[in-house]
Order: C-alpha cells, then sequence, then structure tokens
C-alpha cells in the first residue's frame, strides 16, 4: 500500500480531476482551483494549486483556505469533504479514486516518518539555522543582493547568511552544501516561527544551479518575514527580493514578505493597521491573493489599495527602470498622506 505521501503525490498529478469531482462547486483560474471552502461550499476564498514540484514549498495539490488559514492536501480535501474520521477510509476512498489495487495483508510494516526527537523543517530548526547563521553585511548574499539592484539593507536584520548550508535534492539523494541567504519568519508578536532559504552561487552572482533554489521551513501560514514595525501603515507581497525592491524606494515604510501567493492571502495583520499596500506580481495566483487578502483586510475596516509593477514584479522594475523611475511609479499609487515616505531623489 502506498504512504499517505505517496498517495497525495499520485492524486496531486491529477490536481484537476480531484478537484472537478470533490470541489465541483469551485472554478479553474489560471494555475489554481476555487471554491468556498474545502467542504465544497460556493466561494473563492479556498484555492488549489494545480501545478507544481512534488513536494515542498508551491507543491501541486497544496491548499489554503484564505478566511479559515486552513490549509493541506488532496487527502485532507478528501477527508474533509467527505466527513470521515479514519484515515483507513480516506485512503480507501483515494485508492477508488485512483484505481489502484487494494493492500495485501501484512504482518509487519516498519514505522514511517521521522525518528522520534527529530525537527526536520520545524519552528525549533528553523531557529536553530537562524541562530548559527552570520549577519549579511560583507557577505555573499549581500552580493547576491547586489547583483538584483537591492543595496537598501540598512535594518534588514531579518536577513542573515550561511556560508554551507545541507541542500538535499529529494529523500533519495545525497546532500549538497551552498551558500545561503536565509530569512528570519516571525508572527505578529515578533516570535520566530520559521525561516526561508535561497541557496546562491558559490560567487554570489546568482542563485545556486539547484532544482528548487528556495525552500522554506517550519509554522508559514499567516507569518512572514518582516521589515520594520508596522503602526497604521504597511506594504505586504509575496516575495523577498519584491518587498526589498520596495524597502528602496519607501524605506521608512514597514513591510512584510508572506514568501508566496497562497501565504500572502493568509497574511494575519496587525490590530492596529488602517492601511495596507498590497504589492501585487503580475500572475493569476498574485491576482487571487490580492483579492483574498483585500476582502480580508476590508472586513477589518483596513483600507487596502494594489501596487502594480509595469513588469511582472518590482525586483525586475527595479532592475529595468532603475530606482527614480521605480519611485516616479509608486508615487502615483500611493495615497496622498502617505507620499512623504517617498525620499527626494
Amino acid at each position: 500500500m502506498p504512504h499517505a505521501s505517496e498517495m497525495a503525490r499520485r492524486l496531486a498529478r491529477d490536481a484537476e480531476a480531484v478537484c472537478r469531482h470533490y470541489l465541483s462547486n469551485g472554478r479553474r483560474q489560471g494555475r489554481y482551483w476555487t471554491v468556498g471552502d474545502v467542504r465544497n461550499t460556493p466561494g473563492r476564498s479556498m484555492f488549489v494549486r494545480l501545478s507544481g514540484p512534488d513536494s515542498g514549498p508551491g507543491a501541486a495539490g497544496h491548499w489554503t483556505d484564505a478566511a479559515s488559514a486552513e490549509h493541506g492536501d488532496l487527502l485532507d480535501v478528501i477527508r474533509e469533504r467527505l466527513g470521515l474520521l479514519e484515515f483507513k477510509d480516506v485512503a480507501e476512498e483515494a485508492r477508488r479514486f485512483l484505481s489502484l489495487p487494494r493492500p495485501e495483508p501484512e504482518k509487519t510494516r516498519k514505522p514511517a516518518g521521522r525518528t522520534p526527537g527529530s525537527a526536520v523543517g520545524s519552528p525549533e530548526a528553523a531557529r536553530r539555522l537562524f541562530a548559527i547563521s552570520q549577519p549579511i553585511s560583507g557577505t555573499l548574499a549581500e552580493v547576491y543582493l547586489g547583483g538584483r539592484a537591492i543595496t537598501s539593507l540598512c535594518g534588514a536584520t531579518a536577513l542573515r547568511f550561511h556560508p554551507r548550508c545541507y541542500y538535499r535534492p529529494d529523500e533519495d539523494s545525497p546532500t549538497e552544501i551552498w551558500p545561503a541567504m536565509i530569512a528570519c519568519v516571525t508572527d505578529l508578536a515578533g516570535r520566530q516561527t520559521g525561516a526561508h532559504r535561497t541557496w546562491l552561487a558559490p560567487d554570489g552572482s546568482g542563485k545556486a544551479p539547484v532544482e528548487t533554489p528556495r525552500r522554506a521551513m517550519g509554522d508559514l501560514l499567516g507569518h512572514a518575514v518582516r521589515f520594520g514595525v508596522p503602526c497604521e501603515v504597511m506594504a505586504a507581497g509575496e516575495g523577498i527580493e519584491t518587498i526589498l525592491s520596495l524597502r528602496c524606494a519607501l524605506p521608512a515604510t514597514a513591510m512584510a514578505a508572506a514568501l508566496s501567493a497562497n501565504h500572502l492571502a493568509a497574511l494575519l495583520l496587525p490590530l492596529t493597521l488602517r492601511r495596507l499596500y498590497v504589492a501585487r506580481d503580475t500572475d493569476a495566483a498574485g491576482d487571487m491573493a490580492l483579492a483574498a487578502l483585500t476582502e480580508r483586510a476590508e472586513a477589518a475596516g483596513i483600507e487596502t489599495l494594489a501596487l502594480s509593477p509595469r513588469t511582472g514584479d518590482f525586483n525586475a522594475d527595479l532592475l529595468t527602470f532603475g530606482l527614480g523611475t521605480l519611485r516616479a511609479a509608486l508615487r502615483i499609487q500611493l495615497a496622498p498622506q502617505d507620499r512623504c515616505f517617498i525620499p527626494d531623489d
């Protein structure tokens, strides 16, 4: 009998068919299936990724409900949609859908999963990784960001550098070692809940030549990589480089990088917030994240304004047009009372 992870991967390979069968009140929007919730209520606050890698961030079949902060994979969809309590029943239904053979009885089975006490990918492991990393100043991470035209890193204490960070392509591959930029993921109270790794080329000229040079670990949903302390105004976006590019133009504004469109839609917002700027990426996932976060923010009485790049994202704008042009483009998108946040050129 396939393990749960393998069964989830098999379902994810045909994610749209799974969604059409179990979440029939939804519809496809770009690379996502949108529906009201995991119990098939009409609406659009839940979105299921229809394509992506087999595992890790952005994996196909992973879903998030921006309204409830629930998340999971397609096995969870089957469980919740049909109200199943026992995993054997969920597995049986998944096998029926996939037309897998029934399992043969086994006398013994080696327990799956990690050994007791292991914390791979846990918040504790994320905290340890960040603690043993070094400040970013003068490191290859600073070189890498400079190559992305990001040179304003004052106060960017959420970023660090590790010269020999482990990278493992998959469970069956040997461990590699690459330099990496490490970002601290925190909750609204400033407690670290996770970490994000960007593996780098040995000279810092770009990302490492590996299949997935960016990975996150720990508890991410609702949390973010944060720059500055928000009061009444803040900006939020998907990627770290997107937010760092905005920060070059608006250095006095508190900002948060949620790390993905799914997590941006589910970002938890400070109680003091009165106006939120959402730095959107120009793709279907970015549009859905903007819509979901705007709906949640405005329901909480927070004015929400979109910041739109001229290219695919704000780092591409910064690289293509330069800082002066980026500031000019942002100035006309800000509320009049916030234009003072843009320094004079």
